[in-house]
């Protein structure tokens, strides 16, 4: 099974797929302090309460707008699923050319929702993510990422 993790400003989403079937998920506050360990027993207890055995969970890919975060999951990953996990960033090879004057200034999050974007409904789309901040971007007919616009998001422009 592929564990997905998607670290936001003030969630964080777990999907767990077999395959392309999304079989479970879960959000949990963002808590910028918390340690491995911590994060740990609410991941198993999860996967506990599903009845999903650790050891089932093969591969890791995580989005991360939170930095301080990254080393946090690398090592619940390596230390409690025995994995090292994908980080989607700067220099990874997504497959989406970023057509952005500089790519490593695009983050993580806008670049998965483009590729998953283009993958569903193929292009040319514009994606609106409303979080934390509301997130318009823009995919080119041939699945290449333009760029887009970010605005405070509902919740902090109340």
């Amino acid at each position: 099974m592929l564990l997905a993790v998607d670290i936001g400003n003030t969630n964080i989403v777990f999907g767990l797929f077999d395959g392309e079937e999304l079989k479970t998920h879960w959000r949990i506050r963002t808590e910028r302090n918390r340690t491995t360990d911590e994060y740990w027993v609410l991941v198993n207890e999860f996967l506990r309460l599903n009845e999903i055995g650790p050891a089932s969970i093969l591969n890791i890919v995580i989005s991360c707008v939170v930095p301080p975060l990254i080393p946090v999951f690398e090592e619940l990953s390596q230390k409690y699923l025995k994995n090292d996990p994908l980080v989607v960033g700067p220099g990874i090879k997504t497959g989406i050319p970023i057509l952005y004057n500089n790519p490593t200034e695009v983050g993580a999050d806008r670049i998965v929702n483009a590729i998953a974007g283009f993958e569903k409904y193929g292009g040319p789309l514009i994606i609106v993510d409303f979080g934390t901040a509301t997130t318009f971007d823009a995919v080119s007919e041939k699945g290449e990422y333009m760029g887009g616009a970010i605005f405070p998001g509902l919740q902090i422009s109340m």
